[in-house]
């Protein structure tokens, strides 16, 4: 049987489909432009984002981490005399070695002086002769005097006499007054000690040639009193303000390992040396026992008494360039400020700061490579919305 034959498609149709198609394609080229778009747009903010630096901020703990500074310091008698003879001659004995204790007033050595003791008859003699003399004229005098009346002798002899008599004397008094030195200088002769003490150096023995004065020589003898100890340790200028005349110090000696000794901060030199940048001051310690010894190290803590509590940053917080040495803040705008700092004190991990900060700056803990002032930066770890402080930090460490 034979097929029926279709109709043929009339145009109409074939030109509605083809705009339906057109239109199909054009959908689905603008929809794929627009998903590039918002890829594109998406990975610009997100690459953006990515442009700005993370960052760990902190305030400045206002704790005192360290109120006491350790310096050396070196142990003195708090009375000290180098004694050395005050006449010439040989030693003829001594009596205190190392390590004696003495009284005051005590003899420890004895000189033979001969040619002092020589000097001293023949000023005794030369005297004996001027009072001999002066008596003499004196006499002759008095005779005169009594034949003045009669008109035996003149006025003019009179007074020749009188002068002469007063030559006398005063060659009398001379003489008196040079015995008088020698008799002191024999006295010398034996060496007396000028306070109680311990006699701490002994530079002499018997038959040893003494020369009088210190010259360029050892003393004979050094005795010092130990009951009291000076300390003196070099305090850098920066501290000086914060230790006080009068507080208490603590120390440690080599000797003791496991025992410390009190101390009070009783004077300071009040100059600052320019070789070395500190402050002498001199601590008293008490000595009663005689377990320390003068010309001793010591470690000494001293006490910080400052008038403001000290800001302290994590030390990794600190930039030193070109710009000096320089904290990152962030400011209330998200934006790196850079503020320059002077340090008081190096702590180790904390930093303790003399100037440049303020207890409420957001610090940088760990600024990155390449900051600027200005840049953006996210703050990121901030604890309830607001930064912890260093010391916070510290303890979250261990």
């Amino acid at each position: 049987m034979p097929t029926e034959p279709r109709p043929p498609v009339s145009h109409r149709k074939l030109g509605i489909f083809g705009v339906v198609a057109l239109i199909g394609a054009a959908l689905i080229v603008a929809t794929g432009i627009r998903a590039r778009e918002d890829s594109s747009a998406k990975l610009k903010e997100w690459t953006d984002a990515q442009a700005v630096p993370s960052v760990a901020v902190a305030l400045p703990s206002g704790k005192a981490l360290s109120p006491t500074i350790d310096l050396p310091g070196r142990l003195e008698a708090y009375s000290r005399a180098p004694i050395f003879a005050r006449v010439s001659g040989y030693l003829k004995s001594w009596s205190a070695d190392i390590g004696a204790k003495v009284k005051a007033g005590q003899v420890i050595a004895e000189i033979e002086a001969p040619d002092l003791d020589q000097q001293l008859l023949q000023a005794r003699a030369d005297l004996a002769s001027q009072q001999s003399s002066a008596r003499l004229s004196e006499a002759t005098l008095n005779r005169r005097k009594t034949l003045l009346a009669s008109n035996f002798v003149s006025m003019q002899e009179i007074d020749e006499r009188t002068a002469d008599l007063a030559n006398k004397k005063a060659a009398v008094n001379s003489g008196q007054a040079n015995v008088e030195r020698l008799e002191a200088l024999a006295g010398y002769k034996k060496i007396t000690v000028p306070f109680d003490g311990v006699v701490t150096s002994r530079e002499t023995d018997v038959g040893a040639l003494i020369n009088a004065g210190g010259g360029a020589g050892p003393a004979m003898f050094v005795v010092s009193d130990i009951t009291k100890l000076r300390v003196y340790v070099n305090v850098p200028q920066n501290y000086v303000p914060a230790i006080r005349i009068g507080a208490k110090a603590v120390l440690t000696m080599p000797e003791y390992p496991n025992r410390t000794f009190a101390a009070t901060v009783e004077a300071s030199s009040q100059s600052v040396d320019v070789s070395s940048g500190t402050t002498r001051m001199q601590l008293a310690l008490d000595n009663a026992n005689g377990e320390l010894m003068p010309g001793g190290y010591a470690s000494v803590r001293l006490p910080l008494q400052r008038d403001a509590v000290p800001l302290h940053i994590p030390a990794s917080a600190l930039i030193f360039n070109k710009d000096g040495l320089r904290v990152a803040t962030v400011g209330p705008d998200d934006k790196v400020l850079f503020k320059t700092v002077t340090i008081a004190r190096d702590l180790g991990r904390e930093i303790e700061l003399a100037s440049g900060l303020a207890a409420d700056d957001r610090v940088i803990t760990a600024p990155p490579d390449g900051l600027a002032d200005g840049d953006e930066v996210r703050v990121v770890g901030a604890k309830d919305g607001k930064p912890t402080t260093a010391s916070e930090k510290q303890d979250v460490k261990g």
